[in-house]
């Protein structure tokens, strides 16, 4: 018979168990600071207590190291005794130190220049530690705030740049760290809110790491609603761009305008542009005798725009598939395993009139089918299906013909009417140009892709005529032509009427006009 435990074994069961709930409050309190709220435990005692709203902690960068015991300046802007709460630990780290000493230096030049003042009320857009936000109070200008998806009080509140937490025009001052713009998935939606809390006529600071031309036209369009103040280098790696806001919308100019004299909407042909267009592979100036072949491989010698610049200053990335056909076809063997999208995500349309092939896209996430005919205005059309005599599969040698408004039809359209080898259906044409303004703007980074049998002669200038062109920013183009046909030697394709010389003018048209396009087989 064993003895019995006693008062000791049952006093010892309540302080286990007394310990153990101590623990999980802990590990919930810890959890729901950090976690939930997004708070740092380095704030009160065992995130227990947190500091003040108004307590702000300003001290010279080097006394950090010496003592907790820095400055301290309320709300108010009076001096108060330091308080016993403890610092963060990162403010006495070197990386941290270097940062506030790199944006002191960088936020006096602004003061200098009368960009910003010590009575402005200033936000850091998306700082994960603060290190610019102190700089800001440890050089007088008080009244800022950073915001970050994680809040690291008293410097940085929970808030993101796409969805910040102030009132519209809150901010006399704005500042974007170095890859605040260009690495965000929302780049569209930060410009915008941008817009909405900085007060007109107040300066808005980007530093980014891209120096090219094009990225930085990119990112003026983007901030359509600024002008150009100046821009530097900052040792070599950072580039400073500062702009001010508008007194008004009114004073946006679009850059797409009317030509005097004509209808034809042109687009400006910056010497950017011009440059990137001489860096391509050049235009085979010689009609191929075995197109299927040479066309094919001049495909591997494309240099693609997003190879050559950073895109990330765009508010949203587009591709465009006209002519699209299956999903398997352009889509998932070109442009998803090809093209270089600098990891920005792409929304899709997918334009193809003939039905066969709409069912692919029924369950197509990020993809958006538009099952009608791509057209210079909207009305019925005929198109005629024709059979690839040199594909046995009939899905893959199926593919649109030409098409022709329905009340032309059976008349004469200078080659002897719609004279059709194929099966003729009837489908719906849409403004294709006006689509395309309503869809996109010049902001946008926009992808596409054109094979569209022949009605290539006719989308074209009408995009040319619209101003719908100049917000293309790479064309890939099928020519469609009478050429050499791959099953019957020495015969050319009797589908087309036009020549290669014909395409080969609009493809050098095109490139004269400041569209980047490309040969496409």
């Amino acid at each position: 018979m064993e003895p019995s435990v006693g008062k000791p074994s049952f006093l010892r069961n309540i302080l286990v168990r007394l310990f153990l709930f101590c623990v999980l409050v802990i590990a919930l309190r810890f959890a729901y600071v950090v976690t939930i709220r997004g708070e740092s435990c380095d704030l009160g005692d065992f995130c227990f207590f947190a500091l003040p709203e108004n307590f702000n902690v300003v001290a010279g960068v080097g006394q950090l190291e010496k003592s907790s015991s820095s400055a301290v300046i309320s709300s108010a802007g009076q001096a108060t005794p330091s308080m016993p709460n403890k610092i963060p630990d990162l403010w006495a780290t070197k990386g941290f130190q270097k940062s506030v000493h790199f944006y002191s230096s960088v936020f006096q030049d602004l003061i200098s220049e009368a960009v910003l003042s010590p009575n402005f009320k200033t936000l850091c857009v998306d700082t994960a530690m603060g290190a610019d936000v102190f700089a800001l109070r440890e050089i007088g200008v008080e009244d800022s705030i950073g915001i970050s998806k994680k809040a690291f009080k008293p410097l940085v509140i929970s808030g993101q740049g796409f969805k910040q937490p102030f009132g519209d025009e809150t901010f006399d001052f704005v500042f974007c760290g170095a890859g605040v713009v260009e690495k965000s998935v929302r780049p569209g939606a930060i410009v915008a809110e941008i817009g909405r809390t900085l007060k007109p006529e107040g300066f808005l600071v980007v530093h980014t790491a891209s120096n090219d031309t094009y990225s930085f036209e990119s990112l003026l369009s983007l901030f359509n609603f600024c002008k150009l103040v100046r821009s530097r280098d900052i040792g070599g790696f950072v580039r400073e761009i500062v702009l001010q806001k508008d007194s008004g919308e009114g004073n946006i100019k679009p850059s797409i305008e009317k030509s005097s004299g004509d209808s034809v909407i042109k687009c400006p042909v910056r010497s950017y542009k011009q440059e990137l267009i001489r860096k391509a592979e050049p235009l085979i100036e010689e009609e191929p005798k075995k197109p299927w072949i040479t066309l094919k491989k001049n495909a591997q010698k494309i240099k693609y725009l997003s190879a050559m610049v950073d895109i990330s200053f765009s508010s949203r990335y587009v591709y465009v598939d006209v002519g699209a056909r299956s999903y398997g076809s352009s889509i998932v063997s070109w442009f998803k395993k090809q093209y270089p999208k600098q990891n920005k995500t792409f929304d899709i349309y997918a334009i193809e009139a003939d039905k066969t092939f709409h069912n692919d896209y029924k369950y197509k996430k990020g993809v958006t089918l538009l099952p009608y005919a791509a057209w210079v205005k909207n009305e019925s059309l005929f198109f005629e299906i024709n059979e690839d005599p040199g594909h046995k599969n009939v899905e893959k040698g199926r593919g649109m013909g030409r098409i022709q408004p329905v009340q032309s039809s059976s008349g004469g359209d200078g080659g002897g009417g719609f004279k059709s080898s194929g099966d003729v259906d009837q489908i719906q044409g849409f403004d294709f140009a006006g689509w395309l303004k309503n869809t996109v703007t010049e902001r946008d980074y926009v992808v596409m892709k054109m094979d569209v049998e022949g009605t290539e002669f006719d989308l074209i200038p009408r995009l040319f005529a619209t101003g719908a062109i100049c917000l293309i920013d790479e064309l890939f183009l099928e020519c469609h032509y009478n050429r050499w046909q791959k099953c019957c030697p020495g015969e050319r394709s009797k589908k087309y009427e036009k020549t290669y010389g014909q395409c080969l003018d609009l493809f050098t048209s095109l490139r004269k006009s400041g569209v980047l396009v490309h040969q496409w087989w």
